[in-house]
Formats: structure tokens, C-alpha cells, sequence
């Protein structure tokens, strides 16, 4: 239950540092280091297949793994409390896990770090992400969910350029150094955000829910479809907005050197990200503080008008100056909605199961990070047809998803003001 005592703007920052820390090891790694690394394997004609595939598998593990590690938790006894022991767990095998990505010598085996990775930081983001209704009043929720999405914002911005910067010196100089400066700073984040969050959240103590581990995994995966009608359209509305983002991120670096042929891609990369960071911050809290007085639906539905502009700017405009316009309007529009919609998923979460509601959002996540690591061969098919169709194609679908995910809140009825 969240605590009565008042919330001051610290308490929102100690929630808030460990989501900070995973928003630079992922984007790192997703649009940045993964994607080149599998160029040291994989033939260009076939990189965006490979990387879709990679990238499918692991957010099948994570789909299944964050909704777990939340029931789990929500069971948990300790004296640290439910959630703290999954985050100092999931931390620690991560950092055991991440130097396999830099010592891949085959994309079976980039692959095989990629998913173990996968399963150990979602054991920690699982338990983490109920820390909001857990702790945090009702009313507060709206701001404290743009804390957290500034965290992540500033977390990828502050240090993406950085680890771009690494990976550029990596890939034309071959001197893996660069590759192990690029993988030690998201490490180094998330070591020292794991201990400030041991050292800083306060839990109370708790006791275990006897529950065998093979109705654990079934109770894991439960929703009651006919309590949580709303609960259900909120899945399918964030699956789709997140799979058109994810698709723009996840290919962005190869959408740059083949549309734009640009000499430094990862560069230019990151300058888009950093651009999506910048309006991000801009836009993140007064969207909080506006859900909280008006409602989700609204910001939401700014939101999805925004995105859809920008990826219409990148459509027509193939050019350096069209691609941080874009940036721009789907910092915006990505700051809005990742705010606003995770306030919302805490309104909607059954009291006494917030980890658990909050693990399946993952469903929507993972999934749409899934799905959207499908468009790889789909690129590469019409690429192969025609030059560049396969990315044309690619933004039409980013258009659709965010369309119809934007629209799928409007059944939502449950709503907290």
C-alpha cells in the first residue's frame, strides 16, 4: 500500500535512479553496440534480419521473465522487503553477463549473452518497476511516473553520445578497447544505481505468501479479463505506440548509413537520440502533472498526433535536418505518452497485485519490442526489390501502429483524475 507520509521531490529521485541506469545499458546496447557488433558476423545485405532476430529472442525471455520476477515479489518475504533483493540479484548477474557481448566471437554467441542478459535484468526490473504503487499516493502517481521516464530520458542522453562516440572509434580502428569503454559505462551506471536504490528506498518488512512455484508461473500470467476490461486495451494501446518506437530505434543506425549515408552513422545515431532526449525532458513532467489534473486520455491522445507527424516528417523529408525534426516532434510525443501511460497502468493495477499488473505490461513491451524486431527481414526482403523500399515501408508501419494504439485507450473507463 503506498505510504501516507509525504512525498518530496528526493523520494521521487531514489525511486527513480535504477530506471535511469537501465535506460543506458539498453538503448546502448540496442541501437548502438549490438548493431555493430553483428556486423562483425553477419553479411551487410543481411544485417537487419539478423539484428530483428537477436533482438526477438530476447524480448520473447523478457516477456515471460519481468511478469515473474513481479509475482515473485509480490509474494516476497524479508527483512529489505519485496522488491530491493530482486533488483541487488538481477544487478549482479547482469554485470556477470555483459562482458559476453564484447567477447562474442560468433552471433551464436552474441546471441546467447544477449538473452542471458536479457533474463537478469528483467529478474531486477520486474520487482522495481512497483515501487510507484507501492509507495507513491494516488494523486502523486502522474509525477512521479514523468520522474521515472526523466530518469530514462537523462540516463540515455547524458551518456549515449558517449558510448557513440566509443563505438565510431571501434569501427574504424578495430581496437576493441573502444568496445570495452562502450560496454563499461552502462555497467558502471547500473552498479552504482543498484547500491544508491539498496542504500536509499526505504521498504518495510515482509512476510512470504505460501504459493508452490507451478501456481506461482500460472498465477504469474492471470488476468481477470472481465475486473480489468480497461486493463486489456491498455496492453493493446502500449504494445502498438511501443512497437512504432522501437522500430524507429532499433534501425535507426541502418536506416541512417543506407538513406542518409552518412561516414559516422552511430554518430548521427545518437545525435537523434539525444535530440528525442532533449524534447523528452521538455515535455516529460509538465505531461505528468497534467494527467494528474485532467486525465490520462488527453495527453495520451496528443501524444500519438505528435508521433504521427514525425515519423511524416521522416517519410518525406530523407535528409540529416529532416531526421532531427523528427527527433524532435518524437521526443515530444514519446515523452507525453511514457509518462502519462505509465500513470495510467498504476491507476489501473488491482491493489495488493501492482508487481504482478505491472510485470504483464511487459507483455506489452517485450512484445512490441518482438514484433518490431520482425520489420528486420521485411526490410531487407523489399530492400532487396527495390532501393531503400524496405525502410519506406518500415515508416508506414510506424505510422499504423501509432494510429491505431493512440486510439485503442478510447474503451478505457476506469480512469483515476
Amino acid at each position: 500500500m503506498p505510504s501516507d507520509k509525504i512525498f518530496r521531490p528526493a523520494d521521487y529521485v531514489k525511486i527513480s535512479i535504477f530506471a535511469g541506469a537501465l535506460s543506458i545499458l539498453w538503448p546502448s546496447l540496442h541501437s548502438l553496440i549490438i548493431p555493430l557488433r553483428i556486423l562483425d558476423f553477419i553479411p551487410e545485405a543481411q544485417k537487419n534480419t539478423y539484428l530483428g532476430l537477436l533482438t526477438f529472442a530476447g524480448s520473447l525471455i523478457a516477456l515471460f521473465v519481468q511478469p515473474l520476477a513481479g509475482a515473485v515479489s509480490d509474494r516476497f518475504g524479508s527483512r529489505w522487503g519485496r522488491r530491493r533483493p530482486f533488483i541487488f540479484a538481477g544487478t549482479i548477474l547482469a554485470l556477470l553477463i555483459l562482458p559476453s557481448i564484447g567477447l562474442a566471437s560468433s552471433f551464436v554467441f552474441l546471441l546467447v549473452g544477449y538473452c542471458l542478459l536479457q533474463i537478469a535484468s528483467n529478474i531486477a526490473q520486474g520487482p522495481f518497476q512497483a515501487f510507484i504503487p507501492d509507495l507513491v499516493p494516488h494523486g502523486h502517481r502522474g509525477v512521479a511516473s514523468s520522474a521515472k521516464s526523466l530518469a530514462e530520458i537523462l540516463g540515455a542522453v547524458v551518456f549515449l553520445r558517449l558510448v557513440a562516440y566509443f563505438m565510431d572509434n571501434f569501427t574504424n580502428s578495430g581496437n576493441s578497447a573502444w568496445l570495452w569503454g562502450a560496454l563499461s559505462f552502462p555497467g558502471t551506471m547500473l552498479l552504482v544505481a543498484m547500491i544508491v536504490t539498496m542504500v536509499t528506498v526505504k521498504e518495510s518488512p515482509s512476510t512470504s505468501s505460501e504459493l508452490s512455484p507451478l501456481k506461482t508461473i500460472a498465477w504469474a500470467f492471470r488476468i481477470d479479463t472481465k475486473a480489468n476490461r480497461g486493463f486489456i486495451w491498455y496492453l493493446v494501446s502500449r504494445l502498438l505506440v511501443l512497437m512504432g518506437g522501437v522500430i524507429l530505434q532499433t534501425f535507426a543506425l541502418y536506416y541512417i548509413s543506407d538513406v542518409l549515408h552518412q561516414s559516422n552513422p552511430a554518430g548521427v545515431a545518437a545525435n537523434l537520440l539525444i535530440t528525442v532526449g532533449v524534447f523528452l525532458v521538455a515535455s516529460v513532467y509538465p505531461a505528468g502533472q497534467l494527467s494528474d489534473r485532467f486525465g490520462r486520455k488527453p495527453v495520451i491522445y496528443f501524444s500519438g498526433f505528435v508521433g504521427v507527424a514525425g515519423i511524416l516528417v521522416l517519410l518525406f523529408t530523407k535528409s540529416y535536418t529532416g531526421i532531427l525534426v523528427c527527433g524532435a516532434l518524437m521526443g515530444l510525443s514519446t515523452g507525453a505518452f511514457l509518462s502519462t501511460n505509465w500513470a495510467l497502468a498504476t491507476d489501473l493495477v488491482p491493489t495488493g497485485e501492482e508487481a504482478r499488473y505491472l510485470g504483464l505490461t511487459n507483455i506489452a513491451t517485450a512484445g512490441a519490442g518482438a514484433l518490431a524486431r520482425l520489420m528486420g527481414p521485411v526490410i531487407d526482403f523489399f530492400n532487396g526489390r527495390q532501393a531503400n523500399l524496405g525502410y519506406s515501408i518500415m515508416l508506414v508501419v510506424c505510422i499504423v501502429c501509432f494510429i491505431f494504439g493512440t486510439a485503442a485507450i478510447i474503451p478505457i473507463k476506469a480512469e483515476v483524475k
